[in-house]
């Protein structure tokens, strides 16, 4: 098999939104056109009710449209609603790699990689790895030496909220990939236990052990192309990142694609949050971050933040009511971005 020494390559990451779709006995895609969202839901008997079908179909139609070669999904309701997905709604275009991770709502980070491309590729997750944190009320009792209720009390410490997933694109050697993708879904701002106020410290673990998984594998593959993406659930910006992400950028050299691809602010808000007593907020709480590896192979200008179309091909616009939002294939929007002439050589690489 004769393979391209570089490869030009696209990208996009999407947290999908409850991307269940699991399923009794699973319907041919010729049934799909005439089924209304009722028949569509029986479907299943899970306890997880399925991403509504024209969701489904809108979100298909924007993936479609994008046609990333890569992508890098959250919030998808395992392995089979993954495989469901590419199979039913995206014309079995991808291959799914997905590992269960650790979420309590059982949304899961997966990626869909292009059948027929010049690599290989593998998937390792990092979800049994502790963050080295305890929440206060843990911290007390520790210090009185009073039991702590965790799964494993010996490690003393909590687990990624849901994983990092690990891609590895590689030619003939595992242990010599050309490209590597970490992927993350960090803690949210919920707190309904009332321990940890808005996320904040466990949010903070995670992304410190996240940093910690990042510099024990560039170390270990020194100039290869790294990418770091994910929901990060706050503002993890250059310009004005939120306390807990500083330690992103003292720590690292990884920087934003859109921030390199220098996409106006006004255009990187990947949430809207849809307030009654004032105007909707945008936000960019998704990231795809580069090393300096990776950042030389940005094609300029490619970076962007997707918006959903509606049946005319036109923007639906920045959602001003809440049931306008509703009406999104997902609450966030997808980035995208390309890389070009990616080397796939297992020779040294220069520069760093």
């Amino acid at each position: 098999m004769t393979w391209n020494e570089a490869l030009n390559l696209k990208f996009c990451f999407l947290n999908a939104e409850n991307l269940f779709l699991m399923f009794d006995g699973v319907p041919s895609k010729l049934e799909l056109p005439n089924l209304s969202e009722s028949k569509w839901q029986r479907l299943s008997t899970s306890t997880y009710e399925n991403k509504p079908l024209q969701k489904c179909l809108d979100l298909a139609k924007s993936l479609k449209e994008i046609n990333a070669d890569i992508v890098m999904l959250c919030e998808v309701g395992g392995f089979e609603s993954l495989k469901n997905f590419n199979d039913l709604f995206l014309d079995e275009t991808y291959s799914p790699a997905l590992t269960e991770g650790n979420s309590n709502r059982n949304i899961d980070v997966g990626f869909l990689v292009r059948k027929n491309m010049d690599f290989y590729f593998d998937l390792q997750s990092n979800k049994h790895r502790s963050i080295n944190y305890l929440y206060p009320h843990e911290r007390d009792s520790l210090k009185t030496n009073y039991p702590i209720n965790l799964a494993m009390p010996s490690a003393m410490s909590h687990k990624f909220s849901r994983d990092v997933a690990e891609l590895r694109l590689f030619k003939k050697n595992i242990e010599k990939p050309f490209l590597l993708i970490l992927l993350t879904h960090l803690k949210s701002r919920l707190d309904p236990e009332g321990i940890d106020p808005g996320g904040f410290e466990r949010r903070q673990a995670e992304l410190k052990t996240l940093i910690e998984i990042y510099k024990e594998i560039s170390e270990k593959h020194v100039s290869t192309p790294m990418i770091v993406a994910g929901d990060f659930n706050g503002n993890a910006t250059f310009s004005n990142p939120d306390e807990e992400f500083k330690p992103l950028y003292e720590a690292t050299k990884l920087r934003d694609t859109l921030e390199l691809g220098s996409v106006a602010t006004e255009n990187r808000s990947t949430f809207y949050q849809v307030k009654t007593t004032s105007k909707t907020e945008g936000r960019q709480i998704d990231f795809c971050f580069l090393n300096p590896s990776a950042a030389k192979l940005l094609r300029e200008k490619s970076a962007y933040v997707y918006r959903y179309k509606d049946e005319f091909g036109l923007d639906f616009g920045v959602p001003m009511t809440l049931d306008a939002k509703l009406r999104l294939p997902s609450d966030h929007y997808p980035l995208v971005f390309d890389l070009e002439k990616v080397p796939t050589s297992d020779k040294p690489k220069s520069g760093s």
